[in-house]
């Protein structure tokens, strides 16, 4: 057996063990004890006591090898570890433990759910992590004076959808979600619809900031028309709203660290919900901005509201509308997106001609022609007609001529213009299939090819006795 005993002590248990040494040697005295260690003089007369009773041991903390006062009930760790698991693994601590009150009546302080998922490995903590640099800013001091608006992309629906998008509207004195809307992704029209429906909810805006996507800014600087403006822009100036870009996603980092939450609380809000279409979703948001802003808004330090209302000389749905100026021929045409647009022979049409008129596209797809703030009645020749089956089996006698046309379309590359929005996106796969020609491309050879893909019909007995 060993002579020795082990004892396991603390920097501070070790510097009173030397202060009591020294009192009990006679080199100090117990008052002067009591200034050094800052305790009292009785409790120096009672840790010299314990000393010349137990030695070293005696000075140690009792509570050492105890359970604690305050330890969980046996079993709940694990219970609420086995649940966070289970349904919560990529949840936050503050979001887990809200979840384990609501869903399973577990009531947790959120530093324990944090140190519960920090043992099982489901948590980093925030100190291991690589630091983030912000710029500090002011925020502003009225609701409604500066609203950052931005796009994120992300599969908010997980596996059970595609990826989309989520648009942000959020004011910067109060970091209060004005708007949420779910669209396929960031463009002209996807903004122009959640603009307008913030608009007509909330009323305008002092002004907007943005990054510098090409909805909001024109980054070609080769750009032709539009007197540099965009088409969001223009509708945001004949608003009387203000557009800002900011240089960098820190200068508008309240949008940015709203997309961060929204990205871990709507994402599993959807999934308790078993929400998995842009609709079901979109019905849902004005509930979830209402228990975020509960929880996460701030009290401006004014309590002025900068929005203005609507003017009635504010047509929203001409102003939210792509506009594309085209030139009137003699023959009173003009093209669009690969459309042959025929206007109407008119008095005030005959006017325009070798003039400009402006084509508004909607939202909705619809398309009008505009001049002067009148609508034009038109016509529209499609540039790219297809011939279906139904048509080659109809016209018996021009089957053949039918089929070579259609094998000449599928050759024919039959996208619309894709400056123009609303227009499907090239996927992936067809991205990967080989170039296709324009119309005016093809050549000669090009429909010899087609003709010697099959061969000529046989003229029968009757056709040539009808022919004749």
């Amino acid at each position: 057996m060993s002579a020795y005993e082990r004892i396991t002590m603390s920097l501070r248990e070790v510097d009173r063990l030397k202060v009591i040494q020294a009192v009990t040697e006679g080199f100090l005295t117990p008052t002067r004890a009591a200034q050094r260690l800052q305790l009292s003089t009785r409790q120096v007369h009672r840790l010299v006591q314990r000393y010349r009773d137990a030695g070293v041991s005696g000075l140690t903390s009792r509570k050492r090898g105890q359970p604690s006062n305050h330890q969980l009930r046996p079993g709940l760790e694990q219970r609420a570890a086995a649940l966070i698991r289970q349904h919560y693994q990529d949840f936050g601590p503050t979001l887990a433990a809200e979840k384990l009150v609501e869903c399973h009546g577990l009531r947790l302080a959120k530093e324990t759910v944090r140190r519960i998922m920090m043992d099982a490995g489901l948590w980093t903590p925030r100190r291991q992590r690589p630091p983030k640099v912000y710029q500090p800013r002011n925020r502003r001091a009225c609701l409604g004076e500066l609203i950052q608006i931005d796009g994120s992309d992300h599969r908010w629906f997980e596996d059970r959808a595609p990826a989309c998008t989520l648009l942000v509207y959020i004011d910067d004195a109060t970091s209060r979600l004005m708007h949420l809307a779910f669209t396929r992704s960031e463009s002209t029209f996807s903004y122009f619809q959640a603009t307008r429906a913030y608009l007509e909810h909330h009323g305008k805006p002092l002004a907007l900031y943005s990054d510098k996507a090409s909805v909001f800014r024109v980054n070609n600087k080769d750009a032709q028309g539009g007197a540099g403006h965009t088409h969001f822009a223009r509708a945001m100036f004949e608003l009387n709203i203000d557009t800002f870009c900011a240089n960098s996603s820190q200068a508008k980092g309240r949008v940015e660290r709203a997309h961060l939450t929204l990205q871990d609380r709507l994402v599993k809000e959807l999934r308790l919900r078993h929400i998995s279409t842009v609709e079901a979703a979109n019905a849902y948001l004005p509930l979830f901005m209402v228990d975020y802003n509960r929880r996460f808004a701030k009290p401006p330090r004014s309590d002025f509201d900068s929005h203005r209302p609507i003017r009635g000389d504010e047509d929203l749905t001409l102003i939210f509308t792509w506009r594309e100026p085209r030139r009137v021929s003699k023959s009173l045409t003009l093209q669009y997106d690969k459309r042959l647009f025929v206007l109407h022979d008119t008095p005030q049409t005959r006017a325009l001609a070798g003039r400009y008129a402006e084509i508004y596209h909607y939202p909705d797809g619809q398309i009008e022609v505009r001049s002067e703030g009148a609508a034009l009645p038109y016509g529209i020749l499609d540039q790219l007609p297809e011939v279906n089956q139904g048509a080659i089996v109809d016209n018996k006698r021009l089957g053949h001529v039918l089929q070579v046309a259609q094998r000449m379309q599928e050759q024919r590359d039959s996208r619309r213009s894709q400056a123009v929005p609303g227009n499907p996106k090239p996927t992936k796969a067809q991205r990967q299939e080989p170039p296709k020609k324009k119309a005016k491309e093809f050549m000669p050879e090009d429909i010899l090819a087609a003709l010697q893909q099959g061969s000529l019909p046989k003229r029968s007995r009757h056709a040539s006795i009808d022919q004749r």
